[in-house]
């Protein structure tokens, strides 16, 4: 294996982590609905991401809801000086994603945002939230106005920098006309192109994009050549899915989730994957031919020399 260390990217400019993070919603019970099954075992995934040197835990209140925050406080704090948690709020659900009688709502009103932060803050242990991100915009609130009140809370000190989630650039600069903007967070992945504008938008503009279901690549995991790279790599093709990601685009914060310490083992290999342009190249053609809304990197923005 070619040995070659990420780098890092700097959170609105002032919060460096590494751009292999921790999603840590699978630390929840089934569906997203309630605690772990199982308590200690979740813990320990909580306490080797920080012996890994993971130092970008994201979450959000709806999972659990507040289980999820709640575990990271009780197993985490006092914190590292060094690690940043992005939450998120927004969302309302009424039951587990697995039940006929799930319920997902947006809502970005003031009160219930107040609140949701309120309770963050209060789930997480902290005084102020690093990174708060919209979880979903609400359509029947213009976002300038949810923008104008996620800045005042930033002014009363409760958060440090706004994200936004499951965005298009339009949004995102409607956004930006309001506040300062540190990440977006769509879902992407080597399969799962459709938001290859939005990656480029945020790499122009120097704004982390944290993709979601990072290693959610459907087909392409049966692909031989994507196995053929990982062999010579010595990682599962999981782990290629990862390096892809980091060369696609220097402001990528992944942030693979799992409920097992071996599995995060796993996903801390793909920050020594070395991947040539001959790799890339054929990534993309897998991307292509398995994927969705696929652009090849020579038609895109800079990519980072050292990855």
């Amino acid at each position: 294996m070619s040995m070659m260390n990420i780098d890092e990217f700097s959170i609105g400019g002032d919060l460096p982590v590494r751009r292999l993070g921790f999603g840590a919603m699978r630390l929840t019970g089934k569906g997203v609905w309630g605690p772990p099954e199982d308590v200690p075992a979740a813990r320990a995934v909580l306490h080797r991401v920080i012996e890994l040197g993971i130092n970008f835990i994201d979450t959000a209140d709806v999972y659990g809801p507040g289980d999820n925050e709640r575990l990271i406080r009780d197993t985490l704090r006092p914190y590292p000086a060094e690690l940043v948690i992005g939450t998120k709020g927004g969302m309302i659900r009424s039951g587990p994603a697995t039940s006929e009688d799930h319920r997902s709502a947006v809502d970005n009103s003031e009160s219930h945002l107040r609140q949701a932060i309120e309770g963050s803050l209060r789930d997480l242990g902290v005084e102020c939230i690093d990174l708060y991100q919209l979880h979903r915009v609400d359509r029947k609130i213009p976002i300038e106005d949810t923008m104008g009140l996620l800045q005042r809370l930033q002014v009363e000190g409760k958060i440090r920098h706004i994200g936004l989630s499951d965005v298009s650039v339009d949004q995102i600069e409607r956004a930006r006309s309001s506040v300062e903007i540190a990440t977006v967070q769509n879902e992407y992945n080597l399969g799962t192109r459709t938001h290859d504008g939005v990656v480029n938008y945020c790499t122009k503009h120097d704004i982390g994009f944290i993709p979601f279901y990072p290693l959610k690549i459907g087909k392409l995991i049966e692909s031989e050549e994507l196995k053929a790279i990982a062999r010579r790599e010595g990682v599962a093709p999981s782990g290629i899915a990862l390096a892809w990601l980091f060369k696609r685009s220097p402001v990528i914060i992944a942030i693979p989730g799992t409920s097992s310490v071996d599995h995060l083992d796993q996903n801390e290999t793909a920050s020594s994957v070395y991947l040539s342009t001959d790799d890339v190249d054929t990534l993309n053609i897998l991307s292509q031919s398995f994927g969705k809304g696929s652009l090849s990197l020579q038609t895109l923005p800079t990519i980072h020399p050292t990855l």
